[in-house]
């Protein structure tokens, strides 16, 4: 993956509003990644920084391996889940 691609990808999810949620598919859509894989590929190797937590499946559900701290984190600033998914219709990020 190229730098501008990893910083575009970057600047997406560091974009997204607190109290909002977007999933792989539409960071990689607004970044102009092919693959949502190269989304989580970037938070996995440098998204420390960044609010990750926002970032869901296309499903709504959160990373299996991080989804207790990752709805913890969501639930901290108001959205709420229905078991395991959030419902992306009611707190899915519209960017302009």
């Amino acid at each position: 993956m190229n730098e501008e691609l990893h910083e575009r990808i970057r600047e997406v999810v560091a974009s997204v509003p607190e109290g909002t949620v977007a999933t792989y598919g539409d960071v990689a859509a607004l970044a102009g990644a092919s693959t949502p894989r190269l989304v989580g590929r970037v938070l996995a190797e440098d998204g420390h920084d960044l609010p990750w937590h926002r970032i869901l499946r296309a499903d709504g559900t959160p990373a299996p391996h991080l989804a207790r701290e990752q709805l913890a984190r969501l639930r901290a600033e108001g959205v709420l889940a229905d078991g395991r998914r959030i419902d992306l219709r009611k707190f899915r990020w519209k960017p302009l």
